[in-house]
């Protein structure tokens, strides 16, 4: 029997839409709920947002019904200050340290030693994760089998590798390619923080790889093959699910005579090409790779590889337009910073809605996303059902 992965990517607040593909997934699987449905994914890989949601699985793989529902509701019930100091007063004080590095830097030297780390202080995010997830029991359902394997990617900024921390059941071996790079580690929630760490938006957080402290951030950037950790690990069936739309360009918007772009528009255009959903073009990678060990079965002696079946789910509509629609549910100080930034109610691109849909953690928005992903998956429950049935096979 293979080994089934399930790979989450990264999406800041758009990782809600996961939750929501993973409850239909479950429900079309195991449609009564039964105590003992066993967890069907052995390998669980996530990237940024979709590393917590990973965690969240893997901490109670024993029982995925109720780590679904824990994760379910935490990301319902969800609000900004949550996840990062969304007060007049955090706010002022982050604000406040960057006009005074912008102006006053050059000729008090003090200022630049105490210089600011990032816009936003996710401290609050650490707390919820400390309360949230139970390391101890990955260990444990790694040692009794109900999980073979969860991985956490990050970037890390003085080697410029793309870092995948991982603990695994039984001797898997760190691996090495060009700019990517495996590290086995006892996970914990410093590793989410880092995979998490938006640039310019969230701090870096320093994790040790090999004998030396790196300070390393978001796990979606340089992420150029988000499928291969997984197929590292031993996966022979890969689940992906995304969180970017296929066309997020919005060409029918554009105006003869455009605007200076905001910088909400910069920011979101930015957090894209972050958040660039690579997924698709890795899937064709692996379908390349099965269709040459179909015509030249010979290829696989020596080469390490062996075909791999890959089904990647995503959004079917743009979340721009669904963020701007939810702004007023931000508190106060945070809507007045982004619409200082140039977050407005103009459709798409223009009115900042790409910044906004990554950055909005209030459960007005994340529970229609969690409706959109089940939505989503269903209408594809031929696809969810062949690759599951493939895997039982």
């Amino acid at each position: 029997m293979g080994r089934t992965a399930l790979v989450l990517t990264g999406g800041g607040a758009r990782a809600a839409y996961q939750v929501g593909v993973l409850q239909a997934i479950l429900d079309l699987l195991d449609p009564g709920h039964h105590p003992d449905f066993v967890n069907p994914f052995d390998i669980i890989c996530g990237t940024s947002a979709g590393a917590i949601n990973a965690a969240a699985l893997a901490c109670r793989a024993e029982q995925p019904h109720r780590a679904l529902r824990r994760t379910r509701r935490l990301w319902e019930n969800l609000h900004t200050g949550d996840i990062y100091r969304a007060d007049a007063a955090g706010l002022a004080r982050s604000g406040a340290r960057w006009l005074g590095l912008l102006t006053l830097g050059w000729m008090l030297p003090g200022l630049r030693r105490d210089k600011p780390r990032s816009l936003l202080d996710n401290t609050p995010l650490a707390g919820l994760l400390g309360r949230a997830l139970d390391f101890h029991r990955l260990e444990a359902n790694l040692a009794c089998g109900a999980l073979s394997a969860l991985a956490i990617t990050a970037s890390g900024y003085a080697s410029g590798e793309h870092l995948t921390f991982y603990q695994a059941r039984g001797g898997i071996e760190p691996w090495r390619r060009s700019l990517r790079r495996a590290i086995p580690a006892t996970l914990g929630v410093d590793h989410l923080m880092a995979s998490s760490a938006i640039p310019f938006v969230f701090p870096a957080r320093a994790l040790r790889v090999g004998q030396q402290m790196e300070w390393c951030g978001d796990g979606s950037m340089r992420q150029l093959a988000p499928i291969s950790p997984a197929i590292h690990l031993g996966a022979d069936r890969v689940l992906v699910i995304g969180t970017g739309y296929r066309d997020e360009t919005h060409p029918e918007q554009r105006d003869s005579a455009p605007a200076y772009p905001s910088l909400a528009q910069i920011g979101g255009h930015a957090m894209s090409n972050i958040f660039l959903d690579s997924v698709a073009t890795d899937v064709e990678r692996v379908e390349r790779v099965n269709t040459l060990l179909e015509e030249v079965p010979d290829a696989r002696g020596g080469t390490g590889l062996r075909p791999v079946r890959a089904l990647a789910l995503a959004p079917t509509q743009s979340l721009d337009t669904l963020a701007l629609a939810n702004l007023q549910a931000l508190p106060v100080a945070a809507r007045t910073l982004f619409r200082v930034l140039g977050v407005n109610d103009r459709p798409g691109r223009e009115g900042g809605g790409a910044l906004l849909s990554y950055l909005l953690f209030e459960s007005a928005y994340t529970r229609q996303l969690i409706e959109l992903g089940y939505a989503d998956t269903m209408r594809r429950t031929d696809a969810v059902n062949d690759f599951f049935k493939e895997s039982h096979a």
